[in-house]
Order: structure tokens, then C-alpha cells, then sequence
């Protein structure tokens, strides 16, 4: 990767511990929903699967003759990586402060990449709980009149007929439920699905996960349960949900940051290589009118839909 001249000097040290801080009892799901493929380019196109590709080609070939030739029906899409970033500062006066309590660079660190994290799970749910992207029955089904946190409500049955509309629109079957930590407190009180647990008088999260494919026939619950202070700084905590229990969306999701950019799915996380290449290394200048030290992370990424037809979207709440 090209390096350029600066002042900012990178913390490979903190490096390492930016990429394997996890906030404890919290679950980001950004990643999972839209994981992430490299591109050579800030913007440009890349090719994807359509749906276009389920045609029926006439393969009977006389002897003698030429075979029916066909192509991939592929998709450019355009894409535009922007660079998310934030910085932090680290006083001379910190430093002195906490030097016998912690390590403030790491907990400096720690604060940065939850801070991205919460943004990022935020604009990933804008994008895939969106009624303006998911629009008409084949794409979206108001289910508000029998809401989720109704325990009578056939959860299972409305989850199966999402299902089978991804299937109808792409050839593809959903692979996965996403949904938010509320929603699925409703599903573990759900009478249907308490039934399906014979013997058992309190069901888990962990039960509903492992027996998802016999319940609805996905592979995957991915849940998000993180909240966040919506308030101004110096103001009163406010909580708020980052995924609310209105919506829950069956999809389509690729298996993980090595599946091939043309794997049929509702999307991936297009990440620029050459200017976030591997970890993201925080770098750190030092800023002497304020007698700190400032750290810095950036990442250059576009979160994209694909295709919306490989999922549908669901409202669950009144």
C-alpha cells in the first residue's frame, strides 16, 4: 500500500487492540448482515448476481450443430467508499492523572472503535429496515395488525411467507432472520413457538437459534441489541434502540468477508483496500497548542444494498 508523508505516526501497538475490542454485553450485527469486500478503488463499479439468472435456456442440440450459447446476467453497480473516521484526544494532564489507574491510549482506543461501531450498526439498520427501499407486497408485508408482542400472533407462520417471497422473487432461499433484541423477547413468549419446545417452560434466545431451521427454515438468527445515548453531550442519558421491535426482515446474507462479491445477497460492506488495508491502525499526532496527543481512526467503506429482492421486509409492531 502506497504510505504518505505525515505527521501522524501509526500505533501498530494499538492496532491490535482496536481489532479485538468487543464492547462486553453488547452485540453488533452490522458485520454479519453486510460483511465486508475489498475494492481496488474509492468509486467506481463492481458486477453482481441478479435474479435475472434463474432463466430456463433451451439446451437440446442437433447433431452437428451449435450449442445454445449463454452468459452470466450480471449487474455494475456503483459505488462510492466515504471515509468514516473520528479522533480522540489524550492530555498531557491524563497521561499524569490515570498513569497509576490504566492505560489511557487503550481505553482511549476502546471509546473510538465503540463509537464507530454504534454508527456504523446505525446506518446499516437505516439501510435494511427501510419502508422507502422495501416498498409494494412483493418486497414488504404490514404485519402490524398482529403484532409480534401479541403472544398469540402466528410469528412463525408470517416468517415462513416472507421467506417464500425472497424464494419467488430470486430463486434463492433466505438464509437468515434479522431482527432486534425486543422483537425477539416477543418470540420467546410466543405460545407457537413455546409449543414447539415441548418439555420446556422457559425457552432462550440459544434455544430459538439452534432450532431456527426447524421452526422457519433459516439458518441464521442474527439479533442486534445494542442501545445508544441519543442525547447531547452533557445532557441526561437517553437510551435508545438501535434496532426497534417494528421491523424484522428475512434475507439473503453472504457467509462471511470471503465469499466471492458475486454471491447472490441483499448486500455487502464495499471497503477501499488501499486506504484501509487489513487492521485499521489508529495513527497519532501530537497537537502542542493543547498539550495532547490525538488519535486517529479512519475507514473508507460504502455500506450497499445489492439487490432488494433478496429479502423482505416486515413490520411487526402496532
Amino acid at each position: 500500500m502506497i504510505t504518505y508523508g505525515t505527521y501522524a505516526v501509526p500505533r501498530a501497538d494499538l492496532g491490535e487492540a482496536f481489532h479485538e475490542f468487543n464492547p462486553a454485553g453488547m452485540t453488533f450485527i452490522a458485520d454479519a448482515i453486510l460483511p465486508a469486500y475489498g475494492v481496488p478503488k474509492e468509486d467506481g463499479t463492481i458486477t453482481v448476481i441478479t435474479r435475472e439468472n434463474i432463466r430456463i435456456d433451451d439446451d437440446t442440440r442437433a447433431d452437428g450443430g451449435t450449442f445454445n450459447r449463454i452468459d452470466m446476467e450480471g449487474e455494475d453497480l456503483a459505488y462510492a467508499t466515504q471515509d468514516k473516521g473520528l479522533e480522540i484526544a489524550i492530555t498531557d494532564r491524563e497521561r499524569r492523572k490515570y498513569a497509576k489507574d490504566f492505560q489511557v491510549d487503550l481505553e482511549k482506543t476502546a471509546i473510538l472503535k465503540l463509537r464507530m461501531l454504534l454508527k456504523r450498526e446505525l446506518r446499516v439498520k437505516n439501510l435494511v429496515f427501510n419502508t422507502a427501499t422495501w416498498t409494494g407486497s412483493t418486497l414488504y408485508t404490514d404485519n402490524s395488525g398482529s403484532p409480534w408482542d401479541n403472544i398469540a400472533t402466528d410469528i412463525i407462520g408470517q416468517i415462513v411467507a416472507a421467506k417464500e417471497k425472497v424464494r419467488l422473487n430470486t430463486g434463492v432461499r433466505a438464509n437468515a432472520l434479522i431482527v432486534g433484541e425486543s422483537a425477539v423477547q416477543n418470540m420467546i413468549k410466543n405460545t407457537a413457538i413455546k409449543a414447539r419446545f415441548q418439555g420446556t417452560t422457559t425457552i432462550t434466545v440459544d434455544m430459538i437459534r439452534a432450532g431456527l431451521a426447524s421452526l422457519v427454515g433459516l439458518q441464521q438468527l442474527i439479533v442486534g441489541d445494542t442501545v445508544y445515548n441519543s442525547a447531547d453531550e452533557g445532557q441526561t442519558f437517553s437510551g435508545s434502540e438501535i434496532w426497534p421491535d417494528d421491523y424484522a426482515t428475512v434475507a439473503v446474507v453472504a457467509s462471511g468477508p470471503g465469499m466471492p462479491v458475486t454471491t447472490p445477497c441483499v448486500g455487502r460492506t464495499l471497503r477501499w483496500t488501499e486506504m484501509a488495508d487489513g487492521l485499521l491502525v489508529p495513527e497519532m499526532y501530537r497537537e502542542p497548542q493543547t498539550k495532547s496527543d490525538i488519535l486517529q481512526v479512519e475507514d473508507y467503506v460504502d455500506e450497499k444494498v445489492f439487490d432488494p429482492y433478496f429479502a423482505h421486509l416486515m413490520k411487526i409492531d402496532a
